[in-house]
């Protein structure tokens, strides 16, 4: 059961521990508004109010795609490690290794994008890095495949890390996962949700990353060789495979926040049942076969694999989703919570992982999804629940780590006001790519008619509205994390 002291002993960290995770932090929010500052340049080309070449918009629609994701992966992972970290043996080198392979990884793909001009996007889907050796070199395509990789290798590396340590505490990933208690037992009430959550993404996102692997080797090869040639279609699952596992593995990493923190705002305990063991045992299987909903218009996908896309894709997201949703709401209701900016977002990103897993069914829908797909219905629906869900997740752990440090829970006039900004602004840049999903507008297009701009504009407004936001946001953990002062000693949680 997770505690609800404010601030309890075994999350303090260490001079090294600390400087690891603040790089972590502090690299991701410059990253988050560098990534964002694109968008917005992206949007306001779309509107027409200012001009971008098209080669140019497509090298910024790659860099702000693979940028994004993989912020968001390396965020949330400092996440799932600052809770686990409590309950299982991490090794500190596992945690800078993963750090270290996103670095050089990052830069090789800033390398293919900025100086080869790659610009297939992030999807890199074979043989299109190979095939556009006109527009790019095979150079470009290898050193952008081979930043995916490293990438992969080091988060590889951090979960084989805490798969090791939960297998050394608990005998195996199942005990872990809490699968002894599903059908009867009485449930041990210190078993942390940390831990069930963290099982759950080592097991499906390993398989994930494999897959990856798997991929990039073989894209790697034609590269250096286009004349070998490989299936495009079995090119194309597993490429959905890994990208579909590693952005929903950003979701259920950065949910072990609320689990640890909610608790500590409200001032009410938060015990585990059967359900919540059962939800994530079932999203651990349906989140490993649910990618075919991403290939619903290849129609020379086996009809089976189709069918089993759209089945799981309508329970795919409730499990986990409902359970934690009933758990956050009758958890808050008449809790006398105390709303400073660390309960603000974690209620913002509940907010957003509802609001956004709509849009995301209907598109798993086939029926939709013929019409909607490849449309901006679908930068609308991940945006929705990444710029307000996942990401105010992360942020909601960064504002409480520095309230850890200042001695105080965080909650400033500045705070007051960035806070509705970026909820405003959030709302605005969302709704208007799913307003223009609704008129079939089309996604990934550089240049859109003029019939199309009204939605483009007002999404620039938007996103101009999340940056400013974003940019304090940024500027605020910053300079909370890198002030020197000593962690605090416990507290009781606030009201």
């Amino acid at each position: 059961m997770a505690t609800m002291t404010l601030y309890p002993d075994d999350e303090r960290l260490s001079a090294t521990e600390r400087a690891v995770f603040d790089l972590y932090a502090v690299s991701a929010v410059v990253l988050f508004v560098l990534m964002m500052l694109i968008g917005l340049l992206m949007r306001t080309a779309q509107g027409n109010w200012m001009s971008i070449p098209p080669d140019l918009f497509y090298q910024l629609l790659s860099m702000h795609g693979t940028g994004m994701v993989g912020t968001m992966g390396m965020i949330t992972t400092a996440v799932m490690w600052f809770f686990l970290r409590k309950y299982v043996k991490l090794h500190l080198w596992a945690f800078v290794a993963n750090f270290v392979l996103f670095l050089f990884g990052a830069l090789c793909i800033i390398g293919a994008i900025f100086v080869g001009n790659y610009g297939a996007l992030w999807t890199f889907l074979y043989p299109l890095p190979v095939a556009l050796a006109k527009t790019w070199s095979n150079g470009a395509a290898a050193w952008f495949l081979l930043g995916y990789l490293l990438i992969g290798v080091g988060m590889l590396l951090f979960y084989l890390d805490a798969a090791l340590g939960l297998i050394g505490r608990f005998g195996n990933l199942g005990r872990a996962l809490g699968l002894q208690w599903l059908l009867s037992g009485d449930i041990d009430p210190d078993h942390p949700k940390t831990v069930v959550a963290s099982t759950m993404v080592i097991i499906a996102n390993v398989l994930g990353i494999l897959a990856g692997a798997v991929v990039l080797v073989l894209s790697l090869v034609s590269a250096a060789n286009p004349e070998i040639t490989f299936n495009a279609l079995v090119m194309k699952n597993l490429t959905y495979w890994f990208g579909h596992m590693y952005i929903n593995a950003t979701i259920y990493m950065a949910v072990i926040a609320l689990y640890e923190l909610l608790p500590r705002y409200t001032g009410r305990p938060y015990p585990i049942t059967r359900p919540f063991l059962w939800s994530w045992a079932a999203s651990c299987v349906f989140v490993i076969v649910v990618f075919p909903h991403h290939l619903l218009m290849d129609y020379a996908q086996p009809r089976w694999v189709s069918i089993i896309g759209q089945v799981v894709s309508h329970g795919a997201g409730f499990p986990v989703f409902l359970v934690t949703t009933w758990g956050v709401l009758t958890n808050i209701h008449r809790s006398g919570m105390r709303w400073t900016m660390p309960s603000r977002l974690m209620v913002l990103a509940m907010f957003g992982w509802a609001a956004g897993i709509v849009p995301a069914m209907l598109d798993g829908t086939i029926a939709i999804n013929r019409v909607m797909h490849n449309t901006q219905w679908v930068p609308g629906h991940f945006h929705f629940y990444l710029l307000l869900g996942v990401l105010p997740m992360t942020l909601a752990l960064l504002y409480h780590v520095i309230g850890s440090r200042e001695q105080t829970t965080l909650d400033s006039s500045a705070d007051r006001v960035g806070f509705p900004l970026y909820l405003l602004g959030g709302l605005i840049f969302t709704f208007a790519f799913l307003d223009a999903g609704r008129m079939s507008v089309a996604r990934r297009m550089a240049t859109h008619l003029p019939e199309w701009r009204g939605t483009d504009q007002v999404g620039t407004i938007g996103a101009l509205l999340l940056v400013l936001a974003m940019l304090y946001f940024a500027m605020r953990i910053a300079i909370g994390l890198l002030r020197v002062k000593p962690d605090a000693g416990p507290r009781h949680a606030a009201r």
